[in-house]
């Protein structure tokens, strides 16, 4: 799995004009999944974000994770994150996920985050979606469960 994380002090993604999910302080997470993924790269994913220390705590150290603060977190599917752009002009999407595979991975991925006591919110998988997010910091990262 592949997940760009955001800090944020809120996000929101609309699907045909209607929002589906928001969120304030916490967490944006675009996730994306490869064919070799399995129910292992869930679990080590969704519990390295869960525990991740990008906020700061009284002393402006970045000591407290999304739990600590009480956060939420927007999830959306973004299969494009397995796009391979070495050759040509045109990414490949052949790491990405089938997806049936990936639908279901990506939602074992947000239960598992909310059986960790996290506010989940969704995008919807496979619809064309307006994401918005305002980034605080900005905080950035890339987790992969591969590297």
């Amino acid at each position: 799995m592949r997940i760009v994380v955001q800090r944020c002090k809120e996000a929101a993604v609309t699907v045909e004009g209607e929002t589906v999910g928001s969120i304030g302080q916490g967490l944006m997470l675009l996730v994306g999944v490869t064919h070799e993924d399995t129910e292992q790269d869930v679990i080590w994913a969704a519990d390295k974000i869960a525990g991740l220390r990008i906020f700061e705590d009284e002393s402006e150290k970045m000591n407290l994770s999304v739990q600590d603060i009480g956060g939420a977190i927007l999830s959306v599917s973004q299969f494009t994150l397995y796009g391979d752009c070495r050759k040509g002009r045109r990414p490949n999407f052949m790491a990405a996920a089938r997806p049936e595979q990936a639908e279901r991975l990506y939602d074992s991925f947000n239960e598992r985050l909310r059986g960790l006591g996290l506010a989940v919110e969704t995008g919807r998988f496979g619809a064309m979606m307006d994401v918005r997010l305002v980034n605080w910091g900005p905080v950035t990262l890339i987790v992969d469960s591969r590297e």
